[in-house]
């Protein structure tokens, strides 16, 4: 049958265990985060089977002391978020905070881990955007540091950015991913990769389907970078950096093999490209369509090249996290056949 755009066999993750999939819930602690990278080394803190559905809440990128120079009252500010920030003391070069990592028992080298996103909440009633001296895509323009608190309305579900300026809230995680390869050790949280890890996509919305290459046992997921929203290519750096709260479905594929990162919308079928030169990214995100197109819809590679001139959107996923993003998306509803 088709789940998600792709052929799921049998021998899907899911069934892998007969058990009836099991709801958990991991909250962000000194305990259960990782702070400033990816590693394969980083020891799980919970552990579940195929299938599963896992709640989890992240924390913000910023520390307590950002927030209150932008601020922010200190009652305001979680207590977890200052525990972590005061006992979490063995840090990789990232600047995030990952929930994680969760390990998937029965994922292996060459499987892909599938993320339903299923849901998303705000976990606080504000976010924060800064950029800093050196970084973003202007850094030139604006060599000093800046800080913005902007309030969040969860019923109407805008960020009043200015009295006159309300930004619409499609919250999503910057930061999915899997433990890299163990030989690369501990790497930072900052540059996304086949990983996937930072890659910043707006598109990742409650409702989408993620797809990660597994390169460790377990698979090893870690999430955080909350967003509460970002636009295209999150040129200063920051996005509206906030705390959430996801349910996410995990499922190993035994059925599939990519070699990069892929995802799923309601409406589209995505490949992702990240690079630290832009046109090698794109190179990479086409290259990905086409093979989707030609594995997946049967097109021959030359149709799938003509198909991508024609009907493929590429966009800017980020600018800024040291390996440029690129989505190549095409819509589902032009396949009429289904496949």
């Amino acid at each position: 049958m088709l789940r998600n755009g792709f052929i799921l066999l049998a021998l899907s993750g899911f069934a892998l265990s007969a058990q009836p999939p099991t709801l958990h819930r991991l909250a962000s602690t000194p305990e259960t985060v990782v702070f400033g990278y990816y590693d394969a080394a980083a020891a799980p803190v919970l552990r579940i089977r195929s299938g599963d559905r896992v709640e989890i809440t992240t924390s913000m990128i910023a520390s307590p002391e950002m927030l209150q120079e932008a601020g922010l009252a200190s009652d305001q500010i979680k207590p977890s978020l200052r525990d972590i920030h005061s006992q979490v003391t063995d840090r990789g070069p990232g600047p995030h905070i990952l929930t994680g990592p969760v390990y998937i028992e029965g994922a292996e080298p060459r499987d892909v881990l599938e993320v339903e996103i299923e849901s998303i909440r705000l976990a606080l009633p504000y976010a924060l955007n800064i950029f800093l001296p050196g970084l973003g895509v202007l850094p030139h323009d604006y060599p000093y540091k800046k800080l913005r608190i902007i309030p969040l309305d969860e019923e109407r579900m805008v960020g009043r950015f200015t009295d006159n300026i309300e930004i619409p809230l499609r919250p999503f995680f910057g930061s999915m991913g899997v433990a890299p390869p163990k030989e690369l050790g501990r790497i930072s949280s900052a540059p996304p990769w086949v990983h996937t890890g930072n890659i910043d996509n707006k598109d990742l919305v409650a409702g989408t389907t993620l797809f990660i290459p597994v390169h460790e046992p377990g698979a090893l997921f870690f999430v955080g970078d909350a967003h509460a929203a970002q636009g295209a290519g999150e040129v200063d750096v920051t996005a509206l950096e906030t705390a959430l709260t996801g349910t996410f479905r995990f499922t190993v594929r035994k059925d599939m093999r990519l070699g990069w990162p892929r995802a799923e919308t309601p409406t589209h079928l995505m490949t992702m490209g990240f690079n630290e030169d832009l046109d090698t990214a794109i190179r990479i995100a086409l290259r990905e369509m086409i093979d989707l197109l030609v594995h997946d819809k049967g097109l021959d590679r030359d149709t799938a090249y003509m198909l991508s001139s024609n009907a493929v959107d590429l966009h800017i996923t980020q600018l800024v996290d040291g390996k440029k993003g690129i989505h190549a998306t095409v819509p589902k509803a032009i396949f009429r056949s289904g496949r």
